[in-house]
């Protein structure tokens, strides 16, 4: 294996941005791949979002955080999730600027969006908790990321069965006429093709995410600006291109649901891959490794999520800027968090 400490610190750079366009390459791909799988197979989008962009685009994340905790780099592999969760919130501002003239949030007509919101920042509080508390182990990890990890399945689950089974109970009464559907210009024409294609993405993003860990690592030492800055910042968003990509392509689709599922849902996982990364990492349970500058992170997630569910609930169909509210405030905060986190790196 290459030892990226060893290289000098452009050539780290020039890594990494190789990586992280590969990673937006597949992504922008990846929402008309699974717009179409949802049209072939007739799963809704909002569990296609849900379910298939969010476990794709999770990869990088996956192969960042568990090789950090294979190399013992615990405050690497956690802050990177914690920073990837707060991260994807603001990306959601994206696809609201993409979108111009009305909010994104006002154009969600699917409650299930709502849940998704909701069970992603009931982990995230619950994840702030166990690192105030602590862990203990278990079954080669911690009692708490174990219970996390399995919560994270099930809200994920009982959240796609909703989405499927359209039984919330509730629609918008006041939904805009949204047109018709964009597709692509040369979608694949079969189920077999359009999988395959979503394969081929997928693996671009898994190994680029490889190389985003090691070269984030490496970055982090030679800039002196610490694992736990670096990976709340550069090496989430790094691995949160994905998301971005695959955001703005789903709003282009008017696949706005898809979009937020992608999103939330991506984040619900998101707090079940610590259970990997205690599984890989060589020491004790890895909440015992992490303290407050995680803490405020996981909170930093919790207030931009649920930032956007009131603005879900709300429904102001008004923008600013080409933005709405909620993205103003969101964003407003996500700044006001990086410079507090600053200080605790």
């Amino acid at each position: 294996m290459i030892d990226f400490t060893a290289l000098p610190l452009l050539g780290n750079l020039g890594v990494f941005a190789a990586a992280a366009c590969a990673v937006w390459f597949a992504g922008t791909r990846l929402a008309g791949y699974a717009d179409e799988i949802a049209e072939l197979t007739g799963i809704g989008s909002a569990a296609v979002g849900m379910i298939l962009l969010a476990g794709i685009t999770s990869l990088p994340e996956i192969a960042v955080s568990v090789s950090a905790g294979f190399t013992g780099s615990a405050e690497l592999a956690v802050n990177n999730l914690l920073g990837s969760i707060a991260l994807q919130v603001v990306v959601l501002a994206i696809g609201d600027w993409v979108l111009g003239g009305r909010a994104l949030s006002f154009v969600i007509g699917n409650p299930v969006v709502l849940l998704q919101g909701i069970f992603g920042a009931l982990l995230m509080a619950a994840l702030a908790g166990a690192v105030g508390v602590g862990d203990v182990a278990f079954l080669g990890a911690g009692v708490w990321t174990l219970g996390l990890a399995l919560a994270s399945v099930g809200l994920l689950w009982f959240a796609a069965r909703e989405a499927n089974n359209g039984e919330l109970g509730w629609t918008p009464a006041n939904m805009p006429d949204l047109g018709d559907v964009t597709g692509e210009t040369d979608p694949p024409d079969t189920l077999r093709k359009a999988l395959l294609l979503t394969a081929g993405m997928a693996a671009i993003i898994l190994v680029a995410g490889f190389l985003l860990s090691q070269t984030g690592d490496a970055l982090a030492q030679q800039t002196g600006l610490g694992q736990s800055f670096m990976g709340v910042t550069l090496v989430g968003l790094a691995t949160s291109l994905p998301e971005v990509s695959t955001l703005v392509a789903a709003v282009r689709l008017k696949r706005y649901t898809m979009a937020f599922g992608d999103i939330f849902g991506t984040n619900i996982l998101n707090v079940a891959l610590i259970w990997l990364i205690d599984l890989a990492y060589p020491g004790g349970p890895v909440l015992l490794e992490v303290g407050a500058f995680s803490q405020v992170a996981a909170v930093l997630g919790v207030i931009l999520t649920l930032l956007y569910v009131a603005g879900l609930i709300e429904r102001r169909d008004e923008t600013l800027g080409r933005l709405g509210i909620d993205s103003w405030a969101v964003i407003g905060v996500y700044l006001g968090g990086l410079a507090l986190l600053f200080t605790l790196r």
